[in-house]
């Protein structure tokens, strides 16, 4: 698994699931949308951790930079 986000790619996924999380536990979204929306910022936060995301793998995108 190599990794294939770049680190504003990363703080920007970190912020979007902070953002939502604060939402979510301030009672500001809630029922079914805050609970796929907690679920889409886990999946940020986790993607933004390993800097692996599957969808970029998929359409083979990378936003890191490549030395060689």
């Amino acid at each position: 698994m190599n990794k294939n986000l770049g680190a504003a790619d990363r703080i920007i996924r970190l912020i979007i699931a902070a953002i939502v999380a604060v939402l979510f536990v301030s009672n500001i979204i809630t029922g079914a949308l805050g609970i796929i929306l907690m679920v889409a910022a886990g999946i940020f936060a986790l993607t933004s951790i390993i800097s692996f995301c599957p969808i970029y793998f998929i359409f083979k995108l990378k936003t890191n930079k490549i030395t060689k």
